[in-house]
């Protein structure tokens, strides 16, 4: 039986269209629409319910020791309030799930996990820990929202204290505060938008919901459902789990490469990606130049007619205006201005490799 998030009521009182995603209930979309919802976050500002992800403690003094241990990313050089990306793999090399360490202190991180993977992050956690470490998942406890686009700063500001703002990009405030409710404030998100993730008690969520909307009501700010939260990842070609990566996809593979260093002295499928090599495939975007929708596991074939790859993710994205899809496909293939095709129930659809990111916001 799906779970309910803190802001189910809120959701179904604003018009939610719910359906399951990720053992939760949750927005796919509101009254006003995908595409509205889509076109807020780039021009004005939009705000989802993110509750549905997992988050987990890792504390004592073997922390440290055992996140270099698990996750293929360096987090020796990471300072109090800092946040830093990285893939966990298996003993194959494969990506177990992609997730965000933040440093509170020396032996106190907070790892926040896909919501499908929570368990099984939890467990692979567990089964791996050494030394004096203790794994908690802290899930329960917290509701997550994500206030995302150019005018979500603006609209915090009006609510927060500046102490309470990170500085930079990828970074945290572990004791900030929104309009006197507890948060940890994090400057990051999944749109490709200027933005903030808020993590605050499971009590508090409806209450800062409600107080973002209201605040930020003039400068458009709309709530989001999933739908718009995936074309905005996609337009920003942001990876999604089980998608781009999975169980038998490698973070080199899907373009992770700035996130697995491998001048560590060891972490769990580093020997099995150095045995692996260069990789044989790569994740690429494609515009799509002919008439048609790509979306995902559609086969990819070069101009002789080989099958070279398949779709992970396509989509038509509302604010480029066209459709778009990212793939694994042969490495010879990847390459800028490679025409391909795709293979969409018995019709060919004309693509053409371009660069990553489709989207990019101006700073």
């Amino acid at each position: 039986m799906e779970q309910k998030t803190p802001l189910y009521d809120a959701h179904v009182k604003a018009g939610g269209k719910m359906v399951p995603f990720a053992g939760f209930v949750l927005p796919i979309q509101y009254e006003t629409g995908v595409i509205k919802e889509h076109m807020a976050v780039r021009t004005q500002a939009g705000l989802f319910d993110v509750s549905h992800m997992g988050e987990v403690l890792c504390e004592g003094k073997d922390a440290l020791a055992n996140l270099q241990k698990l996750l293929t990313n360096d987090f020796t050089n990471m300072k109090d309030g800092q946040a830093r990306y990285s893939p966990m793999c298996n003993e194959e090399g494969g990506t177990v799930d992609d997730l965000i360490v933040y440093k509170k202190c020396d032996d106190h991180y907070l790892i926040v996990v896909n919501a499908s993977n929570r368990e099984k992050d939890y467990a692979w956690m567990r089964k791996h820990q050494f030394g004096e470490v203790i794994f908690t998942d802290v899930s329960d406890h917290y509701a997550q929202l994500a206030l995302q686009g150019p005018g979500a700063m603006e609209i915090l500001r009006r609510i927060t204290p500046e102490e309470s703002i990170p500085a930079k990009y990828y970074h945290a405030v572990f004791d900030g505060e929104v309009d006197g409710i507890p948060c940890i404030v994090s400057k990051t998100g999944y749109t490709g938008e200027d933005g903030v993730e808020l993590y605050v008690r499971s009590a508090d969520a409806e209450r800062l919901w409600n107080l973002l909307l209201e605040t930020g009501r003039e400068e458009g700010l709309i709530p989001c459902g999933l739908g718009a939260r995936d074309t905005l990842r996609m337009e920003a070609a942001m990876p999604l789990y089980g998608q781009e990566m999975t169980d038998e996809i490698t973070p080199l593979e899907t373009g992770l490469g700035f996130a697995v260093k491998m001048a560590k002295d060891d972490f769990v499928g580093k020997e099995a990606l150095e045995k692996a090599g260069e990789p044989s495939r790569n994740r690429v975007g494609l515009k799509v130049v002919g008439r048609g929708i790509i979306r995902e596991h559609q086969a990819l074939s070069a101009a002789d007619g080989k099958v070279i790859g398949e779709t992970t993710s396509g989509t038509h994205c509302p604010f480029l205006g066209y459709p778009i899809a990212m793939g694994l496909v042969e490495a010879q293939y990847a390459e800028a201005g490679t025409k391909l095709t795709a293979e969409v129930r018995g019709r060919k659809i004309e693509a053409e490799v371009v660069a990553l990111p489709f989207y990019k916001r101006r700073k």
